[in-house]
């Protein structure tokens, strides 16, 4: 079974609703996730965040947080988790937040870098994933984290 499959059948199983807020991964985990039959019944909905005012506006990411920690941040993923949730009224939700490449990385955050966060009602979990492995290989990364933390949160 795939790893979207096994979310689906945890989440029906519980009884619980999932919702996505995405940077990087420009709606590639709501994607997946409704790639699976059924879905429609534990799937609410995603918000691609990719500017910042997104963020702020939809996702209630504070100004603030997005100022001092950036856009790419643990601060940051938590809120648009947290947002997500608010938003589209569920009980789980993932956020990434990443530097796809192939620019826009610094030295403190290099192309590679993703932040993603999971939640589970009041758990949230936050991962850092690293390393350049291509734009397109740096998503399907992120998605499949994404996926993975969740799936353990549920578990």
């Amino acid at each position: 079974m795939k790893l979207e499959e096994e979310v689906g059948e945890l989440l029906k199983s519980k009884n619980l609703s999932l919702s996505t807020a995405e940077s990087c991964t420009g709606g590639g985990v709501a994607a997946l996730v409704t790639s699976v039959p059924g879905s429609s019944e534990y799937f609410n909905g995603g918000i691609v965040a990719y500017s910042n005012e997104v963020k702020i506006s939809l996702l209630h990411v504070s100004a603030e947080t997005l100022e001092r920690h950036g856009a790419v941040s643990q601060e940051t993923v938590i809120e648009m988790v947290k947002g997500a949730m608010k938003a589209l009224k569920t009980d789980c939700a993932v956020a990434t937040s990443g530097i796809a490449g192939p620019g826009g990385g610094t030295s403190e955050k290099p192309v590679g870098t993703v932040w993603i966060a999971a939640a589970y009602k009041n758990e949230i979990v936050t991962f850092k994933q690293e390393g350049d492995d291509g734009r397109a290989r740096n998503v399907q990364n992120a998605i499949q984290n994404a996926l993975k933390m969740l799936h353990t949160c549920l578990k």
